[in-house]
């Protein structure tokens, strides 16, 4: 009994072993296959704006103005604000239109216009009853 027993395992055992070797020796060939396929499909490039290259780091220089610069744009900037003042001189030259005034007599007609309508309103007012 015991030597079924040990021979069932050595057949199981040998089984066992012939099973590895043949998924061992199909990795091979899938290892093979993945060879073959990243040699003809390209990677998948990065999108988007490529990393910027290392430089050496220069220091920033501030721009300066020299003084004859400085002195330039001043003097055109007058020049042209001189312009701006003369064609405002210019245009103070003609005197706006006078404003109309009315006249005594004219404002008192109006007041007493504005007096007999409110006397009307009155009137119609106490005629009603309220």
């Amino acid at each position: 009994m015991t030597d079924s027993i040990v021979k069932q395992i050595q057949q199981r055992q040998q089984a066992v072993s012939a099973q590895i070797a043949s998924l061992e020796a199909e990795s091979k060939k899938l290892a093979l296959a993945l060879k073959a396929l990243a040699g003809t499909v390209k990677a998948p490039g990065r999108r988007g704006r490529p990393p910027k290259l290392a430089k050496a780091a220069k220091p920033i220089r501030k721009r300066r103005m020299s003084a004859a610069g400085r002195a330039a744009i001043a003097a055109a900037a007058r020049k042209r604000w001189a312009k701006v003042r003369q064609a405002k001189a210019g245009k103070k030259a003609a005197k706006p239109a006078k404003k109309r005034k009315m006249s005594a007599a004219g404002r008192a007609a109006i007041a007493a216009a504005a007096k007999a309508r409110w006397a009307k309103v009155r009137a119609a007012k106490a005629a009603t009853g309220k």
